[in-house]
């Protein structure tokens, strides 16, 4: 061969003829991807089919569903609602569970006996009958070995609730005993044996299971490897029952004990729940208590002045005083000025936790009830103004705290029951006056706080369904009505108000439907009178 000849078969040092230095690219490997290719499309092919189960799944679940709902409201006692019954919105609802449900009788039943003291005697003594039952057709006499160790596999489960680590003890060692020796496995011993590792594993901590699980398998392995005794059992099955008994029993303690935890969790929340409603309360007393006080300032304020001002100036008024009654005078003045002084220092003590109050216009009373009415009718509500008896001045405290009242039942009318008509009602009676105050419910649905006492649970009333619990223990939210002409505390500022004066207050669902507000304020026998004729009377039923 020529050398001319020789360079043209020598491969080239670089690809395609280049630079020595060059590197050649791999050349693709087809079976690697190939592989690759392969895996992706059985993959695609297992989802395929596992997405076609699942539909067809669900069209089964689709069909079963009413007979699953109709099996439920058997066992649970739950009835089916009808979509022509209450609530009137075309769904079918299910209603609350009854007392007398099968299934939960029955779990109740049973956990009633699992949880007696003789739960434990009564399974013990079974299964050892059981075991000896078990036993006698194999053996012509009664009292052997195989008998002693099957009664000492299961009888000591008698006092397993008392004495728990010493049975599991003599169980365990029994059965582990009963095995070494070549005697026949029983079912029954069998049983109690996973039983009792899984009522150790149940009691013991995470640490202690794990040894155990270990201890058993140890076991397992000797019993496979010294006899002949679990030959007609698989030893990956023998190992997965004694490991899956201490499992279930691990998992089992894990479970009770975050029930018990959250349980404590949930108790202790309620706890702190309920010292925090009442301080909330006892502070919205607090404040009702100095905003009242502070409204009362200026009625008495205004009248001890004019006390202190005529006394003043009745000395250059009147003729012919003795020095005596000019003396009387001056010192009914002084203690006019002093008690005036000693109500400023009290409304300050008041005052201490208290905001300043904004308001500097006069304290509304009776006469001002029309712009109320006007008031909440302007925001989208319906309410009728009636007066019974004769109408007669009162004095400025009853007909302030009567006029609140109304303010706030107004105020709890719209927030609660938006849309309802409401009705307020004044009563002159001889001896006091009756206010009343109902709306006929909600015309939306409404969020109520403490349908059942609960300070952490809300519920929604709907107000087409009148068989709705809510509607029968409503209660309203006692927290500031915020953004009213004097505006209180809701429930809190009523009830203070009057017993403030000595009367009778009460407020809850109304029996004909809706929520009702009842005050009776007491009159002092100088308000009993007929007032002035030439007075201006408070607005009567005629007037909107």
């Amino acid at each position: 061969m020529t050398s001319d000849q020789h360079s043209q078969t020598a491969p080239p040092d670089g690809p395609a003829g280049g630079r020595p230095g060059d590197q050649a690219a791999p050349p693709t490997r087809f079976g690697p991807a190939l592989v690759h290719h392969a895996w992706r499309l059985s993959g695609r092919i297992v989802a395929g089919l596992g997405q076609l189960l699942l539909w067809i799944l669900t069209g089964i679940g689709r069909l079963l569903r009413p007979l699953a709902v109709r099996i439920g409201a058997r066992l649970y006692g739950r009835r089916a609602v009808p979509p022509g019954g209450p609530g009137g919105d075309g769904r079918t609802r299910i209603a609350p569970a009854g007392a007398t449900a099968p299934l939960p009788r029955w779990i109740n039943t049973w956990s009633d006996f699992t949880g007696s003291w003789y739960f434990a005697p009564l399974t013990g003594l079974a299964l050892t009958i059981a075991a000896l039952a078990e036993l006698a057709p194999r053996l012509e006499n009664p009292v052997n070995v195989a008998g002693a160790f099957a009664v000492a596999a299961t009888l000591p489960l008698v006092w397993r609730q008392e004495y728990l680590r010493p049975v599991a003890a003599v169980v365990l060692g029994a059965f582990a005993a009963s095995l070494l020796t070549g005697q026949a496995v029983l079912v029954t011993t069998a049983f109690a044996a996973l039983y009792t590792l899984y009522a150790l594993a149940r009691q013991l901590p995470r640490q202690s299971a794990g040894g155990l699980a270990v201890g058993a398998a140890v076991t397992v392995a000797v019993v496979y490897l010294a006899t002949g005794t679990l030959d007609d059992i698989p030893w990956p099955a023998a190992v997965v029952a004694v490991l899956a008994a201490i499992g279930l029993g691990d998992a089992r303690r894990v479970v009770e004990t975050a029930g018990r935890t959250q349980a404590e969790a949930h108790e202790r929340t309620s706890e702190t729940l309920t010292r925090l409603t009442a301080v909330q309360r006892e502070q919205a007393v607090m404040r009702e208590r100095a905003r009242i006080a502070r409204e009362l300032h200026d009625v008495v304020a205004h009248s001890v002045s004019m006390i202190a001002v005529q006394a003043e100036t009745a000395p250059y008024t009147m003729q012919n005083l003795s020095p005596e009654a000019r003396a009387g005078y001056t010192e009914i003045a002084r203690t006019a000025r002093d008690a005036l002084v000693e109500m400023r220092r009290l409304l300050s003590v008041l005052r201490a936790d208290a905001k300043p109050d904004p308001e500097s216009a006069p304290q509304p009373r009776l006469d001002r009830l029309p712009d109320l009415v006007e008031q909440h009718r302007g925001a989208g509500g319906h309410v009728d103004l009636a007066v019974q008896g004769e109408p007669r001045s009162l004095s400025t405290t009853v007909e302030l705290s009567a006029y609140r009242i109304v303010q706030e039942a107004l105020t709890n009318a719209r927030r609660h029951a938006p849309g309802a008509g409401v009705r307020v009602e004044l009563s002159y009676l001889p001896d006091r006056l009756a206010v009343r105050v109902r709306d006929d419910g909600a015309a939306a649905q409404t969020m109520i706080l403490n349908r059942d006492g609960t300070p952490s649970r809300t519920a929604v009333l709907d107000p087409a369904n009148p068989a709705d619990p809510g509607h029968a223990g409503r209660t309203r939210m006692e927290t500031p009505q915020s953004g009213q002409e004097g505006g209180g505390h809701g429930l809190v500022g009523m009830q203070e108000r009057a017993t403030m004066l000595g009367g009778r207050f009460s407020a809850g669902p109304a029996v004909e439907g809706g929520f009702l507000v009842e005050a009776e304020l007491p009159l002092t026998r100088q308000e009993s009178t007929t007032r002035d004729p030439g007075s201006q009377p408070p607005p009567g039923p005629g007037r909107p």
